[in-house]
């Protein structure tokens, strides 16, 4: 198996942390990730393109702009209300709630200030607007079957273990 290589219809599981243009770690898995590369995933494309060719024990780092990331920070998604408007179990940092617009779509508002009496909730991904930079180590490769290449993510069921 030493003669792997990430590419086309291979499981790549991985580590990895995400750091911001300060070097704080914002995300961070020491538990390997699986995807099928080149397959139906949710990396991102210039991660992805960064791995081809990698061996096991390689380390990958890839800074992607707000745009190749996690979009831009939307200030419409951003709401500010009194403190009194909202229920007791949402007055703190960090709570989150889903709302739901008038077509009926949800989405996740983390509570991020309380200052002053008022209350802000943002719906904007954590890293949205942020230069963020992907260290990544590669710790397995194998060929993927037919049923992983098909739904193009290995079953969760299958724990990397090292």
């Amino acid at each position: 198996m030493d003669d792997q290589f990430v590419g086309r219809n291979k499981v790549v599981a991985f580590t990895y942390s995400i750091q911001d243009e300060t070097g704080d770690v914002l995300e961070q898995s020491d538990i390997p990730i699986s995807y099928v590369h080149g397959g139906k995933h949710d990396m991102f494309e210039k991660v992805e393109a960064a791995m081809e060719g990698c061996v096991v024990g390689d380390i990958v780092e890839v800074s992607l702009t707000p745009e190749e990331g996690f979009g831009a920070h939307d200030e419409s998604l951003t709401y500010t209300d009194d403190i009194e408007n909202v229920p007791p179990e949402f007055r703190r940092v960090g709570a989150e709630v889903e709302m739901m617009n008038d077509q009926g779509d949800a989405r996740k508002f983390v509570v991020t200030r309380i200052e002053s009496g008022k209350l802000t909730v943002d719906g904007n991904h954590p890293m949205a607007g942020k230069i963020i930079t992907f260290h990544i180590k590669v710790v397995e490769i194998r060929d993927a079957t037919t049923e992983e290449i098909h739904n193009g993510v290995p079953p969760m069921a299958m724990p990397v273990l090292h």
